[in-house]
């Protein structure tokens, strides 16, 4: 499988939290406004490609110390992320309340929400300077995945409810785990890189 294929798959995985966050903001719209589309899918997408290359930086400092087990470590990182994305899809939620409907962008939330969900990125990123992957393309390939998904989460959100948002995050937790065995795999030699 190629880098690009890695990076979307990992782009897509890792944009289910702002996915669903923008599931819920599209429900807060009682008509889509466009530009505040644009703007939760730049919040989102910015901080997703910001994020794994502040952990590549963070992790090309100790390449040296571990590059025997850095399979493990990419292995480790990305299947304890989707398994705690999995295991926030089963906690309850809480209510949007009616006064957030129709509500103007709240930029201070918006940075919020964007620096949460984009913390499992700088872990991801950390394990690709284990891997030697190139940051610059990985970022931008997760970065624009981001942009593009949070986008269509505003639109569905505002469409179908919240119906879809717990099976997203579960399908984004177990596409990091696959991925993370798939690293696995190819450093132990069972599968070819």
């Amino acid at each position: 499988m190629g880098l690009f294929i890695v990076f979307l798959l990992t782009g897509i995985g890792l944009a289910m939290d702002a996915f669903a966050v923008s599931i819920c903001k599209g429900l807060g719209m009682r008509k889509v406004n466009k530009i505040q589309a644009v703007v939760i899918g730049l919040f989102f997408g910015g901080f997703q490609a910001l994020m794994p290359t502040i952990g590549w930086f963070l992790g090309t400092g100790f390449e040296q110390y571990i590059t025997s087990i850095d399979h493990w470590i990419a292995f480790g990182l990305l299947v304890f992320i989707g398994i705690k994305m999995i295991v926030e899809a089963f906690k309850p939620e809480d209510d949007i309340p009616d006064e957030a409907m129709g509500q103007p962008l709240d930029i201070k939330e918006m940075f919020t929400l964007a620096v949460a969900t984009s913390i499992d990125a700088l872990a991801v990123g950390i394990s690709f300077a284990f891997l030697n992957y190139p940051i610059g393309i990985a970022a931008a390939v997760i970065g624009v995945t981001t942009f593009v998904i949070s986008i269509g989460g505003v639109y569905i959100g505002n469409f179908f409810g919240t119906r879809y948002k717990k099976k997203a995050e579960i399908a984004g937790g177990i596409i990091l785990c696959l991925i993370g065995l798939k690293i696995l795999l190819e450093h132990l030699g069972v599968l070819p890189f």
